[in-house]
């Protein structure tokens, strides 16, 4: 979980050390960041080209396509680097549209906003967040409903204002993403029954706590009195077999990061706390995403210091990978529960995704 520090997001000098060595991974988490030059052909690639690389001294790089056509190269016809910049800038406008509708926006009409084919887009756009725009879309109608039932005392007056067209919209879609009932949602949990348990890992004691429907803190160094702050009005009992056979599978996510763990959660949020949440699900394993990058995803791309604060609010660390965040000059940013066990988290991720390949 990231605490929730003030955070530099001022993009660093491009340093051709860092460059080269993303350049030879063919790493694409920095296309888009720089472009490189390749002097005896004269053309510029991304980051990730799959074509045969160069001698590092035939290679210059720079911040963006512009000033490599102002150099005098051109555009590599096999990774289209022109693409990534304007790709971006489509999924980040979708997001900031489907942010600020209430009512469902259907493929054609988001693609045709864009500017881009409805099919072309619905692949690049799951690419690019791990979900399809239906999907996005409903997860982010849930998460308002989320945020409106933490401060609306009617549930149904909640619903509407969530953007559902009746009550009955909201059960069969936004309830079963919410887990708790709406009413217990807007009251601590009241009527909810909380087991906890504490496991041992890798990483140290393990704080586990879940509700019937799924997982509702996941924390390190935490104890049963921080459960009861989060859910004052809960029933808090210690844990069954029930739970402990879900910590375990909390445990093997730690321990076996090259395994899918699709495990059931009960968290609420904010709106855009939701929404970066569902960001830092879509994140493979042995990938990171910079604050800014999830605020865009998020819907909300000016918004990079909340989305610092809701990685910093996470409920259930490790099975939202909040550790897969970090700052835009690529350092590590904070972890609540120490830089130590982020740096082991990323490394066990990145070597289970070399084996992968």
């Amino acid at each position: 979980m990231e605490t929730p520090a003030p955070l530099d997001e001022t993009p660093a000098p491009l340093d051709e050390s860092s460059a080269w060595a993303a350049f030879a991974a063919r790493d694409r988490n920095q296309d888009g960041r720089f472009v490189v030059a390749v002097r005896t052909t004269g053309i510029y690639c991304k980051p990730s080209c799959p074509a045969r690389h160069p001698r590092r001294e035939n290679v210059a790089f720079h911040a963006d396509p512009a000033s490599a056509r102002a150099a005098g190269f051109r555009a590599c016809l096999r990774c289209k680097p022109d693409e990534v910049g304007r790709d971006r800038v489509a999924v980040g406008a979708a997001l900031a549209l489907l942010a600020t509708e209430d009512a469902l926006v259907g493929l054609d009409a988001l693609a045709a906003r864009v500017g881009y084919a409805p099919h072309h887009f619905h692949r690049l756009f799951k690419r690019a967040t791990g979900v399809t725009p239906a999907a996005y879309a409903r997860g982010l109608r849930s998460a308002r409903a989320a945020d409106a039932l933490s401060k609306e005392s009617n549930v149904t007056d909640a619903i509407y204002q969530a953007g559902y067209s009746a009550p009955s919209r909201f059960y069969a879609d936004g309830a079963r993403r919410l887990g708790m009932a709406p009413s217990a949602w807007a009251n601590g949990g009241a009527g909810e029954t909380i087991r906890w348990t504490v496991v041992d890992t890798s990483l140290g004691a393990m704080f586990v706590a879940a509700t019937a429907r799924g997982l509702c803190r996941v924390s390190f160094d935490e104890d049963e009195g921080a459960l009861r702050a989060r859910f004052p009005a809960a029933e808090i009992v210690p844990g069954d077999a029930a739970l402990a056979d879900l910590a375990a599978s909390v445990v093997a996510a730690v321990e076996s990061p090259d395994r899918d763990h699709d495990l059931p959660l009960d968290v609420r949020g904010t709106a855009f706390q939701e929404a970066v949440w569902q960001a830092l699900r879509t994140i493979p394993r042995g990938e990171t995403r910079t604050y800014s990058e999830l605020a865009a995803i998020a819907g909300n791309p000016g918004a990079v210091r909340a989305a610092g604060s809701a990685c910093g609010r996470n409920p259930v660390s490790i099975v939202i990978p909040c550790h897969r965040a970090q700052r835009t000059d690529g350092t590590l940013g904070g972890y609540a529960y120490g830089l130590d066990r982020k740096r082991t988290l990323l490394a066990r991720e990145a070597q289970s995704a070399d084996r992968q390949e």
